[in-house]
């Protein structure tokens, strides 16, 4: 009887030893593979799922329109456009312009109603440039019973601001109220988040924010130079490919 056992112990065993080797394994491939400092050195995350939407290597355009932020008694809208290149997977080369419309709005009315009096006031009329974009974030959100794929991107880069302001003659009442054209260098920044509606066209959120050194307005014969911003929300639809 003990020798029964053992043979059949043995054939169990061969019988066992055939189905593991004859079972395929699955595994990711090697570009798939993640390693996570903060896990044990023989620790590794395998990707099932692809990234969707590629960027390397690919040219896109936007166009849309927005608001400005930055001026207190003016009502600023704006028309932008950008075209880059994706160099790699996460790095862009993207050149923008931006141009400007602007209203008086209802507190500089109301001040001048009250009081007579014209604040200084800068406005900002266009706006170019050229930025490095830095795209490190993706990932998906389902959202009724769909799937969305975003990108989040930082840039950054030179421009220039162009703007006119009544700071010659606003501090003298009896000067009439002039405004003189202005050009500054500014130091870019931008972050936006991109929203794929399908392969080729895409949604954008956006702030860009141009830093600059400036004038206020001319008090007796002097002015101080001030460093300055304009932030500017931009809502844009574009194209990839």
């Amino acid at each position: 009887m003990k020798s029964l056992n053992l043979k059949l112990l043995a054939v169990n065993a061969m019988i066992l030893s055939t189905m593991t080797l004859g079972t395929p394994k699955v595994m990711a491939a090697e570009k798939d593979l993640y390693d996570f400092l903060w896990l044990d050195p023989d620790k590794k995350v395998y990707v099932l799922q692809n990234k969707v939407h590629k960027k390397e290597h690919t040219v896109y355009a936007n166009l849309g329109v927005g608001l400005g932020l930055s001026s207190t008694f003016q009502d600023t809208s704006l028309v932008h456009g950008n075209l880059g290149y994706f160099i790699t997977e996460e790095w862009a080369l993207e050149a923008l312009y931006t141009s400007y419309s602007n209203k008086d709005n209802e507190a500089l009315q109301n001040l001048q109603k009250l009081n007579g009096s014209i604040p200084f006031i800068r406005k900002t009329k266009s706006n170019y440039g050229v930025i490095a974009k830095w795209s490190p974030f993706y990932g998906k959100i389902n959202t009724f019973n769909k799937i969305f794929y975003f990108d989040w991107s930082f840039g950054l880069g030179i421009g220039k601001l162009n703007t006119e302001s009544n700071a010659a003659n606003v501090a003298t009442p009896t000067s009439a109220n002039i405004y003189k054209n202005e050009s500054y260098s500014s130091v870019i920044g931008k972050t936006e988040l991109t929203l794929h509606a399908t392969k080729n066209i895409h949604v954008n959120l956006g702030l860009i924010i141009n830093n600059y050194t400036a004038p206020g307005p001319v008090i007796n014969g002097q002015s101080k130079d001030k460093l300055r911003n304009n932030m500017d929300s931009i809502l844009s639809v574009g194209v990839s490919f």
